[in-house]
């Protein structure tokens, strides 16, 4: 019988402790506020555990992490075309997000986990890319 109360006690913390993680969502978009193909909002600052659901409300966009704009120990993603999309992200960094099919024109967006750490933006992106990721990396060291 000892056994109950402490299995008990062990499920609540655990389910308390998945309750504090949040989940933020993002739409895709073929035109938003800054333009055309944009992720909004195009830069979330998040906590370890918590999960980015991906909405493509528009017809031709995906979400997949950029190559050389992750975290240390980070697992690389992609979603499909047109599906909705819930990604939870662990370890703590910069993650660069693009839309594969609109690279070329810039749909890519930041996500910083935890406390901010080193990131560099891959030469090898497109210009418009390269252009929008500078602008986010600098709302977010901007904000509180």
């Amino acid at each position: 019988m000892l056994l109950r109360p402490a299995a008990l006690l062990l499920t609540t913390l655990f389910a308390a402790t998945g309750a504090l993680a949040e989940v933020h969502e993002v739409r895709m978009l073929n035109r938003g506020a800054d333009g055309a193909m944009v992720y909004e909002p195009d830069h979330l600052r998040i906590a370890p555990g918590d999960t980015v659901r991906f909405l493509p409300t528009q017809a031709g966009h995906n979400a997949a992490s950029i190559a050389g704009l992750l975290p240390d120990g980070a697992v690389a993603f992609k979603s499909k075309i047109n599906q909705p999309f819930e990604q939870t992200f662990a370890t703590p960094g910069l993650y660069g997000i693009q839309c594969i099919p609109h690279l070329a024109m810039g749909m890519v967006m930041l996500i910083q986990v935890g406390e901010p750490g080193a990131a560099t933006i891959p030469e090898a992106l497109p210009d418009r890319a390269r252009s929008r990721l500078a602008a986010q990396l600098e709302k977010l060291r901007a904000q509180p």
